[in-house]
């Protein structure tokens, strides 16, 4: 009989008791990673009733690899697009929870007695709630409609990256071991460093190979390539300093955003399956009952801190965002729990052997008891609510919403906050690069000249003329570069008050480019050199080649653009052109609670046929129709004649109040995912100035419907919300209007 390996013998052990154990907990409708923990525990070495895995050291490098194809898959998953439109509201609250519970997390653990290395993991640990648990308890509840959900879920995604994010300053701080400011600040700086230059190159080069080879690679072949991706960025990441995570997650996002995604998505499904489940298995492993005995008080001393410090910190936080009381407590009770993240931060831990075995069994202890009680506290939310109306003084009750409605104000964004938003992603995309072409060129191309090029003259000027041709264009771009924004154009043609400003900073920016070039000669060359010889010949370079150096730029912008976008174009050349995100049409209306649902409408409705204006929906219920979609035709704000037609996709503005009054005199034969939308419907905020040519107008008189398609669904005045104003309304100065209406003639309105 041959020798087999015992890491073949481990592993069938190991997957034979995992299938069986999470066959069980589908039956039971209990999270499968939970499954694949129980497994792990029962074929490690502290349950005796079935064998025990003998080369753990194998399993440990499966285990391994199987977080960096997680991180991989969750970054194939991400998407830097859906980070860009989670909104204000879900930023704000993610961050309030996290620096919060991060913190509780780190003085809980201080005063249980435990170290000050596991005490900043435990708070690490604990900063996600966990994506699959919470998906699965909207499903059971029937409550992914809602408007609330919608900010769950953006929240959960600005999670996922700022834990990233927080395990490299984990590492960092368990390398040197101390908690230094400079130390942090330094690897926050270097971290966004690389990931612009990352994601940059990533996205302007990785499109345009896919697209180069797309004759070539059928399944095997994208497959092996993905991982060679994956694996590569990972030893560049670990090469600079950074975890193997932050690379493997960083890689996923760059091919998130090609056209390849999705295809890449499902070929590497079963590989990340198998992984994933191994390395959760390994986590079971180290499950010891008796710590988990030993620490019970631990265990429920973090788990009353995960439910009520997570509870209490997102309300605060979805409070803080502007958003109302009901849906700040129904996003707060919906994030209480931990997520698979805290075993990857634990698992990081170990591995650089800065933290104690307990914090693992602690782990599984939290993560099983508020799988289970999640899903009643979504469903106690909104009783929670009522009971805090009850309780709550009125007078605390009114400035709580008066805040809400004084965000929205806010939220209308002035002309100079997105021309400045401009200036600081121009400066920060083109100085990064330049430094990138600068650090390559000082770390392998100097080195080449050094050696072999003895004329030391020769050798100062190619060091000195060829980095500033190669990174001539960004530079250029650096000090002159103008918005494009219509914001920028309006603030210049209003030059009375703007155009000084305006003025300012474009000398500043050009100051700092000039002490930006000085500093990189300085590094490759002398400091004399640079300001009287150099410094002035780029400058007089710059200034006559200035429209050929625009046009080079424009080239490489084009082309990145394209590649960015290459996947949404793909999408609507390919599958239906009208569907994308719902969040990004109509999250500027959540802290009002209005959102878009998508009915269908079922073949022997009643009032399929009857003009809408005999139907009065928005007269009885409250609701307006945002578009009709039939087949391929969209019907964008139907008037009151329009009629439905069987099986019509309709998108329905409303309270989640409204909508559960409105869903059984629909009749739908089925409710649409509530995250599609049409993408040639936009809703826009426009905020009605001292000079704007609506002012004193009526919505009727007001030209919005003739020259958008639009309809005005609501007006924000002071403290005072109109929803469906009436067309005799007149608008006043300072109001905030939402109209939806056909994208691109909003844009020209």
């Amino acid at each position: 009989m041959g020798h087999l390996p015992k890491l073949i013998e481990d592993l069938a052990l190991i997957l034979i008791v995992a299938a069986f154990v999470v066959l069980i907990f589908r039956k039971i409708k209990q999270p499968l990673v939970l499954g694949y923990i129980i497994a792990g525990f029962l074929v490690g070495p502290y349950f005796k009733l079935v064998p025990t895995v003998v080369d753990y050291s194998n399993v440990k490098t499966w285990a391994e690899i199987g977080v960096i194809f997680l991180l991989f898959s969750l970054g194939l998953e991400f998407s830097f697009k859906k980070l860009l439109n989670v909104g204000g509201s879900a930023s704000i609250t993610a961050f309030v929870e996290i620096i919060f519970i991060t913190i509780a997390g780190y003085f809980v653990g201080k005063a249980l007695g435990w170290s000050t290395m596991d005490s900043i993991f435990l708070g690490g640990m604990l900063a996600s709630s966990s994506t699959t648990i919470i998906i699965r308890a909207f499903d059971e509840l029937g409550v992914k409609t809602k408007q609330f959900a919608r900010t769950v879920f953006g929240v959960l995604v600005v999670e996922d990256i700022v834990v990233i994010l927080l395990m490299v300053l984990l590492s960092t701080i368990a390398v040197t071991n101390q908690f230094e400011g400079m130390q942090i600040v330094l690897t926050v700086v270097k971290l966004v460093f690389f990931l612009i230059l990352w994601f940059v190159l990533g996205i302007f080069l990785l499109p345009t190979l896919f697209q180069k080879i797309r004759n070539l690679i059928d399944d095997e072949i994208l497959l092996i390539l993905s991982l060679g991706l994956c694996l590569g960025m990972v030893l560049l990441a670990t090469s600079v300093g950074f975890s193997a995570e932050l690379g493997a997650f960083i890689m996923g996002s760059i091919i998130a955003e090609t056209t390849k995604a999705e295809k890449v998505e499902h070929v590497f499904k079963s590989v990340k399956d198998l992984f994933g489940a191994v390395f959760f298995i390994s986590v079971g492993m180290m499950i010891d009952p008796t710590a988990m005995y030993t620490y019970g008080l631990p265990i429920l001393a973090v788990t009353f801190l995960t439910i009520f410090g997570k509870m209490f910190s997102s309300i605060i936080g979805a409070l803080i965002s502007g958003q109302p009381l009901k849906q700040s407590v129904q996003v707060g009770m919906s994030m209480a729990q931990i997520g698979e993240f805290a075993f990857i931060v634990a698992t990081l831990g170990l591995s650089l052997g800065v933290i104690s075995d307990f914090l693992f069994p602690i782990a599984v202890g939290v993560s099983a008891i508020t799988t289970f009680t999640t899903p009643y506290l979504i469903k106690l939310s909104e009783p929670t609510y009522l009971w805090l109306e009850k309780v709550i003084p009125p007078k605390i009750l009114k400035r709580i919403n008066g805040y809400s409605s004084d965000a929205q104000s806010i939220q209308a964004e002035s002309n100079w906050n997105k021309v400045l938003k401009e200036y600081g992603r121009i400066m920060m995309i083109n100085g990064t690069i330049v430094v990138g072409l600068v650090l390559v060129f000082y770390k392998f191309v100097i080195p080449f000249i050094s050696l072999n090029i003895e004329n030391e003259h020769l050798q100062m000027f190619i060091k000195i003329v060829l980095p500033l041709m190669i990174s001539g264009p960004f530079l250029w771009a650096f000090m002159v570069k103008k918005p494009e924004s219509k914001s920028y154009k309006e603030l210049w043609l209003r030059k009375k008050y703007n155009r000084g400003p305006l003025l300012i900073l474009e000398i500043f920016r050009f100051s700092v480019g000039i002490l930006f070039l000085g500093l990189i000669i300085d590094r490759l060359g002398s400091t004399w050199v640079a300001f009287a010889i150099i410094i002035p010949l780029a400058v007089i370079f710059m200034y006559v080649f200035s429209n050929r150096i625009n046009r080079f730029y424009k080239n490489i912008e084009n082309r990145f653009i394209t590649n960015f976008n290459q996947r949404e174009t793909n999408a609507e050349a390919q599958k239906d052109p009208l569907i994308k995100k719902n969040k990004e049409l109509f999250g500027g209306l959540a802290t009002w609670d209005i959102h878009i649902v998508e009915l269908q409408v079922h073949p022997l409705a009643e009032y399929v046929g009857i003009p809408l204006h005999k139907l009065q929906w928005r007269e009885q219920y409250g609701i307006n129709i945002a578009y009709i979609k039939r087949g391929d035709k969209l019907i964008h704000t139907p008037d009151h004649n329009q009629i439905l037609f069987p099986y019509d996709r309709v998108g329905i503005i409303s309270t989640d109040d409204q909508i559960n009054v409105f869903k059984p005199v629909f009749d739908a034969s089925e409710v649409l995912n509530d995250e599609m939308q049409i993408e040639k419907v936009k809703l826009k905020k426009i905020l009605i100035k001292d000079y704007s040519k609506l002012k004193g107008k009526s919505i009727k008189d007001s030209g919005i419907r003739a020259q958008t398609n639009g309809l005005v669904i609501a007006i924000i005045r002071g403290e005072e919300r109109f929803f469906n104003p009436e067309s005799d309304t007149i608008l006043q100065v300072d109001d905030i209007i939402w109209v939806v209406g056909d994208k691109e003639k909003l844009e020209v309105f």
